[in-house]
């Protein structure tokens, strides 16, 4: 599938967010002369979120490795760190203690705007014209008022991955297409006593998650738009939202005890009963394929049921059936970074590099010329998912900013927990966005 017409559904993503810039022209530093680039030795620290050993984790470990041959004045010093920690607690503290990494996992969104607000990026915008016209219209998530600050490195929408093998033996002939279908296939899956939906709620985010999706069914497009650039939340679709997941969590769809249950990180997590059997689906995001891959006993056998498909619609909803939630996993430079950090970040972009990348099956690439090296079933099933997608929302923690994407994910984790309300999670956004 040809990424133009992906590119142009990324493009109503960019609208989402509260960074969005009016285009990604003029201003920015100048780039280095050619000839001071290379010329003393220089060390770059590299955070990146590939924590769990599998192929996304080796492949950094290569493009590291290669371009410091290709570049000997420059040593590589890696530190891969899980997704929560790296976001919510590493990189926030290390930014204020005014020693960060040269060259650290980003989100985009509104992340990025308050980053750049306190003066912790690097303006990369001269360097990095070829790349941006080259990606096309998904690096604006990481641009601020026409500046770049960071690209990415992979882009997809979110979906549930299943097991096919067990959705045969609970006789689910298809994938569900709305929510109605979706309970349907949990109450045949619990007759055959499978547990039908693995979920990470430990780590709040992959709980949160399911939030966000009944947040785009409930409310229209224009009102995800002015949520996420005024963060204003006053339209009832955002308590509907909270309605509706608690109406989905009172049919009992998780394994036990999946409050605790940590997301993405060994064979007990939630991603790890899914890879193994012990679960029938896992809401996640394209690079769940890794992830899964990494906690597996039998890849082969994960290889032969893993399936995908898009998150079901809500039958008289006010929001578009077809809109998905997305975004990518990019990387920023440190304001204070020596100028190699921007020639890495342009170095994972080349072409060969996202070929390697999109081989390995740990997530989608986002150059133009990368995607005819998607083999895997799954992850091209999300290629033209994300194509036919008729918007594209960005993970709403990301689009609204960390102070009420933090306090908007305890509040929605509290009702998993049975002691919060749809009401609460609308009162702490609210609360937050004041702050």
């Amino acid at each position: 599938m040809a990424m133009k017409g992906r590119a142009g559904t990324v493009l109503a993503l960019l609208t989402t967010s509260a960074l969005l810039a009016a285009g990604c022209s003029g201003g920015g530093e100048e780039a280095p002369a050619e000839e001071e680039l290379y010329k003393n030795p220089v060390t770059l620290t590299w955070w990146h979120n590939q924590s769990q050993d599998g192929p996304g984790k080796t492949y950094w470990e290569k493009v590291a490795k290669d371009f410091s041959a290709l570049h000997p004045t420059v040593t590589i010093e890696i530190e891969a760190i899980e997704t929560n920690q790296l976001q919510r607690t590493r990189i926030p503290a290390a930014l204020l203690s005014n020693d960060p990494p040269d060259i650290f996992a980003s989100w985009g969104g509104g992340e990025v705007r308050e980053q750049v607000e306190a003066d912790y990026l690097k303006d990369i915008t001269e360097q990095t014209k070829t790349e941006v016209e080259n990606i096309g219209s998904a690096t604006e998530i990481w641009a601020v008022d026409g500046k770049q600050y960071g690209l990415p490195y992979r882009m997809g929408i979110e979906g549930i991955w299943y097991n096919k093998d067990m959705f045969a033996q609970a006789g689910i002939t298809a994938p569900p297409t709305t929510f109605e279908e979706l309970n349907d296939a949990v109450t045949k899956l619990k007759a055959i006593n499978v547990v039908p939906i693995a979920l990470g709620a430990g780590d709040k985010w992959p709980a949160a998650h399911w939030w966000y999706n009944f947040a785009l069914r409930a409310c229209s497009v224009d009102t995800l738009k002015k949520a996420s650039t005024e963060t204003v939340f006053d339209d009832p679709c955002f308590v509907k939202a909270g309605q509706d997941l608690k109406a989905f969590i009172d049919t009992n769809p998780f394994q036990p005890n999946f409050i605790a249950t940590p997301g993405q990180h060994d064979p007990t997590s939630a991603n790890g009963l899914l890879a193994n059997g012990k679960a029938a689906m896992e809401l996640m995001g394209d690079w769940n394929k890794g992830t899964l891959e990494s906690v597996a006993e039998d890849k082969a056998a994960l290889a032969k049921f893993l399936g995908w498909f898009p998150v079901p619609a809500i039958s008289g909803s006010a929001g578009d059936p077809k809109a998905a939630l997305g975004g990518g996993d990019g990387f920023s430079c440190a304001k204070n970074a020596p100028a190699e950090c921007v020639e890495f970040l342009k170095y994972i972009l080349s072409p060969d590099v996202q070929k390697g990348y999109a081989a390995t099956g740990a997530g989608l690439p986002v150059t133009k010329d990368a995607a005819s090296a998607v083999e895997d079933p799954a992850l091209k099933s999300i290629l033209e998912a994300t194509a036919n997608a008729t918007y594209v929302q960005l993970w709403l923690d990301t689009a609204f900013g960390s102070t009420v994407g933090t306090a908007m994910n305890d509040a929605i984790v509290a009702i998993f927990a049975g002691n919060g309300t749809p009401e609460k999670v609308v009162e702490a956004m609210k609360a937050a966005a004041r702050k």
